[in-house]
């Protein structure tokens, strides 16, 4: 997981700096609940009830900067907006199967996709930040039929 310190390395090496904003961004995902995912309004109204408030559009700026060094993950869930949640390392490494119509989100593992991801990058020289599968479903609730009032 992320520290505070690695954090800062990371940023050194790109040209930027750890500014309290980041800090705050990082520790709000370091505290969250396992299997919890916040959107950039999530996040903020978060933070206004933590009493350390950060503009959304600060918020936005690093959320992207955050997810293209790999210490976020961005999620495409089977909303209209982005949520975002810590990139773990490989042994807590997941997938999301998402519910379309009530956004129910389900975290699994899976470790030949891990692989497939690893082994793609590394056969195309790249270096590999995330791997992630997102399944679109319905789920058992909403898959099943209305009933009609007749």
């Amino acid at each position: 997981m992320y520290s505070s310190n690695a954090l800062k390395a990371v940023l050194n090496e790109k040209g930027w700096r750890l500014t309290p904003q980041r800090e705050t961004i990082l520790t709000a995902f370091q505290r969250l609940q396992k299997g919890k995912h916040l959107s950039a309004e999530d996040l903020y109204e978060l933070l206004e009830q933590q009493e350390t408030p950060i503009s959304l559009s600060t918020i936005y700026r690093n959320l992207k900067l955050m997810s293209h060094m790999g210490i976020l993950r961005e999620l495409e869930f089977a909303e209209d907006h982005k949520h975002y949640e810590l990139n773990q390392p490989s042994p807590n490494h997941h997938h999301h199967l998402i519910c379309v119509k009530c956004n129910q989100a389900i975290e699994f593992k899976s470790d030949p996709i891990q692989k497939v991801g690893k082994s793609k990058a590394k056969q195309a020289g790249f270096h590999l930040l995330d791997c992630q599968l997102t399944i679109h479903a319905l789920c058992p609730r909403c898959k099943k039929p209305a009933k009609s009032a007749s």
